[in-house]
């Protein structure tokens, strides 16, 4: 936890504020380019679909090559064009840009959670996966302010505020790469704080772990892997998950924006009020998912707390709006971890390898289907909040397809023991 986990959590906050800060970009995006609500979430969506395509064959080739080298090249990659998007002249070039985004940051997600499983045992796994998340909700309270804070530059040399965004905001990507290349070991006999006796224990209790997961869930194959019910019990739910994370990080400062006359600063920080619900969410009640039992019923508490907050978002004032926003956001990174166990505790190797990534691939096109459809829900009623019930049906649904989760499954009783913060 000490040695890899800081180093993780900052290239997955350095990514996911990249990932995300065209939604402090989108009145810019609208009044200097007249790009569309609907084209603005078309645009969003689009990285995902790019990302989607090529998660599976990346954790394929992170699993064969290493993970030092492979992660190396994503933040170079991803890093350089997300400066390039202060290049957008239209809805073609927004377009284009989030698609070779999606491709260049494509397998850095699954590819971190399967370097978790080189690392971390069943009893820490979920421990390991709710720690490494709470890099998303701290991407977003310190994107946030600082991405208004940049928008504040707007004019200066010439340039429009979200193009100083955008260019300065991919700079910390390219030079992280060269910190991850030095320090981070492709796997436990490569570290320089473990003996060689120490690295070989490991690996080979971690070997055995999986060859018991995979012989207790009968897949030993990729081809199998939709086969297990559970996996696809967690692809509908996540599918679900993500329309709720990307249509609120996507969405939610413009929403904000129309309830006062703010400035670009002031609508980052009250942006950043859910994202720190989300991380006291991560910290403090993954721990109590310790059998598959309790597991289940966190899932589907999450679950319902986010429609319920979702709702209440779409209905009430500002302030109990924002009430509604923090509950749904508390629970985003209590249900993953739970979520993402499954694969981890059924699978082993490369099927590991590939269904930690098919997981991800077909359950992040919610971060398609969700800003999309807010967006031309916005375009079609001009009201920005219409989406939202949207986004709470399909959470709905989400809890309904988490009814049945295994009670109690061994495998996955194992993996949640312990939870995710300590």
């Amino acid at each position: 936890m000490r040695k890899l986990m800081p180093l993780l959590i900052a290239a997955y906050i350095i990514s996911f504020i990249d990932r995300t800060n065209i939604g402090l970009a989108k009145e810019g995006l609208e009044a200097d380019l007249g790009i569309s609500a609907a084209a603005f979430g078309l645009g969003a969506g689009l990285f995902f679909v790019a990302y989607a395509a090529c998660e599976v064959p990346s954790n394929l080739i992170m699993h064969r090559i290493g993970a030092r080298f492979w992660i190396t090249r994503i933040m170079l990659t991803w890093g350089l064009l997300s400066s390039a998007m202060a290049l957008v002249q239209g809805e073609k070039s927004f377009y284009i840009l989030r698609v070779l985004l999606g491709l260049a940051e494509a397998g850095l997600f699954p590819g971190l959670l399967l370097y978790l499983t080189y690392w971390f045992t069943r009893r820490q796994r979920v421990a390991a996966m709710g720690l490494f998340l709470v890099a998303v909700p701290v991407a977003n309270i310190i994107g946030a302010p600082l991405g208004g804070a940049l928008l504040e530059l707007d004019g200066v040399g010439g340039l429009a505020g979200w193009q100083w965004m955008f260019a300065l905001e991919g700079l910390p990507a390219v030079l992280f790469a060269f910190v991850v290349w030095r320090y981070l070991p492709d796997g436990p006999r490569d570290a320089k704080w473990l003996t060689t006796a120490q690295a070989d224990r490991l690996v080979r209790r971690l070997a055995a772990e999986q060859e018991d997961g995979a012989a207790e869930s009968g897949t030993h194959s990729f081809g199998g892997v939709l086969k297990d019910k559970y996996i696809v019990l967690a692809i509908v739910v996540y599918f679900c998950h993500q329309i709720a994370v990307y249509s609120l990080t996507y969405f939610l400062p413009t929403i904000i924006d129309t309830w006062a006359d703010l400035s670009s600063f002031q609508t980052g920080l009250v942006t950043t009020l859910p994202w720190v619900f989300a991380v006291a969410g991560a910290v403090f009640l993954p721990r109590y998912a310790t059998t598959a039992s309790r597991s289940r019923t966190m899932l589907l508490a999450g679950l319902t707390a986010m429609t319920a907050g979702l709702v209440i978002a779409a209905l009430a004032s500002p302030v109990v709006a924002l009430v509604g926003f923090c509950l749904t956001a508390s629970c985003f990174f209590v249900v993953q971890p739970i979520i993402f166990a499954v694969p981890s505790s059924r699978l082993s190797g490369a099927t590991l390898a590939g269904g930690i990534a098919l997981l991800n691939t077909l359950g992040i096109l919610g971060g398609f289907v969700g800003p999309y459809v807010m967006g031309l829900l916005e375009d079609a009623t001009g009201n920005p909040l219409s989406g939202l019930w949207f986004v709470a049906a399909l959470v709905a649904v989400g809890a309904l397809a988490g009814l049945f989760f295994p009670k109690n499954d061994a495998s996955v009783a194992r993996t949640a023991q312990t939870g995710a913060m300590r």
